[in-house]
């Protein structure tokens, strides 16, 4: 179904949310997204995958980056959308329809347009999946300049406010030893699912910090999030697995959030199995802080990972601004409330067509 670029920008979250775009399935979406963006003046339009990146080229000395993933998770009898007095409700209202819808909005309204400043709008497939598919890693291996820019926002679900940087994660297995025996002499092992609680302890024990950047407090986390232990129920198991989650504040490198947790747990041995940067919040470069001041928000730290590591990863600083409450994303009940939709569109216009990058 066409995407009206002129319509409200609520009735084009709505036509978002009702073409499905389940992670690995955004090719009709990307489809309709790419024929909006063809037909508005000034666009360089480039597809990659199924993803969509349109570009403004005035030879400017600045360019914001606005970016939104396209894709969802299944659906939960939450579709097609439905409207009920201020809010929307309905598969990706939240995370990330509206701000998709909010991106093609400003899209149109800087088309033709004698900007101060270049914008690039990034459209991704498959964020809600596994990593290699992300649709902005794609890019960013394949064609990174199509993502190169002084300032990139992410459009994910903030309440309309800014939330900056994000925090990075590390996921990692503990291995704890044991000997196996059977339980019937059980006494001639050593169980290692009960060893293990000295790991459970000590996590249970671990205070997290807190770090301050920017003026942003982030706060680490450290928690076990499964164990597995045994073979078979009449043998003494002789390991056990405790995985952690670490969130970790993103003035960290993934090298030191490692050894920041083999350095608590130095006696056992640690399997890192997953690592993701975070991304340093960037309120001190002046797009930023022109922006903020702009919203006239106060920005908060992101606690949690975003796709804004990836723009961090390519030098550039960015934020999350969209939506939202991103407390309501993948639940059946998601809505957005339509005033912060169109409050969003509203106030993020206003500062793309200043002449004041800095106001």
């Amino acid at each position: 179904m066409p995407l009206d670029l002129a319509a409200d920008v609520v009735a084009l979250t709505e036509a978002l949310v009702d073409t499905p775009s389940e992670s690995g399935a955004e090719g009709p979406l990307a489809d309709a997204v790419e024929e909006a963006l063809r037909a508005l003046t000034g666009l360089d339009v480039e597809r990659v995958g199924n993803s969509v990146v349109a570009r403004t080229d005035l030879g400017r000395p600045e360019r914001v980056v606005l970016a939104g993933h396209l894709d969802t998770v299944p659906e939960a009898g939450n579709l097609p959308a439905c409207r009920d007095g201020e809010r929307l409700y309905g598969l990706g209202t939240c995370d990330m329809k509206g701000g998709v819808a909010v991106a093609l909005k400003l899209a149109a309204a800087v088309a033709g347009r004698p900007l101060s400043r270049d914008v690039t709008f990034a459209f991704y497939e498959c964020e809600e999946i596994a990593g290699d598919r992300n649709g902005l890693a794609v890019i960013a291996a394949q064609r990174p300049e199509l993502l190169s820019g002084d300032l990139a926002l992410l459009l994910e679900p903030s309440d309309g406010g800014v939330e900056a940087g994000c925090q990075g994660f590390l996921l990692a297995d503990i291995l704890v030893p044991g000997q196996r025996a059977h339980t019937a002499r059980a006494w001639m092992g050593s169980n290692a699912a009960h060893l293990a609680g000295e790991v459970l302890t000590r996590l249970h024990a671990h205070v997290p910090e807190r770090i301050t950047i920017d003026g942003l407090e982030y706060r680490e986390g450290l928690n076990a999030v499964a164990l597995h232990a045994g073979v078979s129920s009449n043998v003494v198991p002789d390991e056990c697995v405790v995985t952690v989650n670490l969130r970790f504040a993103p003035s960290r490198s993934p090298e030191e959030a490692q050894a920041y947790l083999r350095g608590l747990f130095p006696e056992y041995e640690v399997r890192i199995t997953e690592v993701e940067p975070g991304a340093l919040p960037g309120l001190d470069r002046l797009m930023a802080a022109g922006l903020v001041k702009a919203l006239g928000v106060e920005p908060r730290p992101k606690l949690g990972w975003t796709d804004v590591a990836r723009f961090s990863a390519l030098g550039v600083p960015a934020l999350n601004c969209g939506p939202g409450d991103p407390q309501l994303a993948h639940t059946p009940g998601e809505f957005v409330p339509m005033a912060q939709v169109r409050a969003c569109e509203e106030r993020l216009r206003d500062w793309l067509l200043t002449q004041d990058s800095a106001s």
